[in-house]
């Protein structure tokens, strides 16, 4: 399942990944603000405080047409995290996101300069949603050893090392290059009311992780995350709750060595409405404390990755006014939300999907301007606290 022959009507696929020399001229020539950027993994690559996310709009040649417009701007103008999965608008979003990274390579952007994301788990339909979703399950996932109706969650998620390759290998024809940067496992919690315990969970992931860690060797991909829904944001005691330590714990015994695993990321909702991963104190460390998402990310040396940073679109409308009040300078509902998501401590990167060139403008513009300092982003909190109490007595 590791290795596919190409079709021949497609595009070679592209050499390269991101390289820490590659990604500094990149930030270099890019014109932003030199704290826009952010170190990523041992490596330190420098990886954009805004990411380019394709999870949003309805599946027409409109839409595609307008991501693979805005997604191109938004790769040469000085944004070089992209991601993609399979399952976006029946795989309208990889093949736009693709053609995108295309566009920017030819017009000079070095492959090696942007950080491009998979994302698997969820069913995938290139061709639409299927009339009979058991027949075609039968078909393309029974038939082909991928997986049997037993093993999936919520009747759209699979979970087993062969599904997670065959998306890996997609991914790459799909999005044109010879190496993913990353590909992240897309709500693995779905599975917990499924299984018995976590443990069962983790047991999947374990042989997930060795996948892909087959996979890293196998130059397809240089690293792999957790992306989250629900399972970071809630207490420990909820049965959807994911540990992060466990999760490194997983990954070390897939890779069967301590310090040669490749789980780097992992990412979660969180915006000014949705604040657990920077509030909620969730997570053992084994460093003695108690973290937040956030805390515990950079004490495991994962990435942190803000998604839906704009909360679907509805923090362009509105938001608490409290960034207004601290972020009257900027120009935007759109650039206040982001900027409150990227100048998070410990944020590396917000996500946002934009299929309109316009909206990608208003994110560069954004770019040029440096996140907003520790103690100016404390100082919300503090001022909500204050406004909190005088309306309590």
């Amino acid at each position: 399942m590791l290795g596919r022959s190409r079709r021949k009507d497609l595009p070679e696929l592209i050499p390269g990944y991101a390289t820490h020399e590659a990604t500094q001229a990149y930030a270099d020539r890019s014109g932003l603000a030199e704290s826009h950027y952010s170190d990523y993994g041992e490596e330190a690559l420098k990886l954009s405080s805004i990411g380019l996310g394709t999870d949003h709009g309805e599946p027409t040649d409109d839409v595609d047409a307008g991501y693979r417009e805005a997604l191109a701007h938004g790769l040469q103008g000085g944004l070089n995290v992209i991601e993609a999965g399979l399952s976006y608008r029946y795989g309208r979003s990889a093949r736009a996101a693709g053609a995108a990274i295309r566009e920017a390579v030819a017009s000079g952007v070095p492959r090696e300069a942007l950080f491009v994301v998979g994302k698997g788990g969820f069913l995938a339909f290139p061709d639409g949603p299927p009339d009979d979703l058991a027949a075609w399950f039968k078909e393309e996932i029974l038939k082909k050893g991928m997986g049997t109706p037993d093993e999936l969650a919520q009747g759209v998620h699979l979970l087993t090392p062969a599904y997670i390759a065959w998306q890996v290998e997609q991914t790459r024809q799909t999005l044109g290059v010879e190496t993913l940067d990353a590909f992240l496992i897309d709500q693995s919690e779905v599975h917990i009311p499924e299984l018995q315990t976590k443990e069962d969970l983790n047991g999947k992931l374990q042989k997930v992780y060795a996948v892909l860690e087959m996979m890293v060797q196998a130059g397809k991909l240089r690293s792999y995350g957790l992306a989250t829904w629900k399972s970071c944001r809630v207490p420990t005691n909820d049965g959807l709750f994911q540990s992060l330590t466990s999760q490194v714990g997983v990954a070390e015994k897939a890779a069967g060595d301590p310090q040669g695993h490749h789980l780097r990321l992992v990412t979660m909702p969180y915006n000014v409405n949705m604040l657990e991963g920077f509030t909620r104190f969730n997570q053992a460390t084994g460093q003695g404390n108690v973290a937040s998402t956030v805390q515990a990310a950079y004490q495991l040396g994962l990435y942190f990755i803000a998604t839906h940073a704009l909360m679907g679109g509805q923090l362009v409308g509105e938001q608490p006014p409290i960034l207004r009040q601290a972020m009257g300078d900027l120009r935007t509902n759109a650039q206040r939300a982001l900027q409150f998501a990227r100048s998070t401590p410990g944020v590396g990167t917000a996500m946002v999907s934009m299929a309109r060139k316009d909206h990608m403008d208003e994110a560069l513009e954004l770019g040029r301007l440096p996140p907003m300092s520790r103690k100016a982003f404390l100082k919300m909190f503090e001022q909500a606290e204050d406004e909190a109490e005088e309306a309590e007595g």
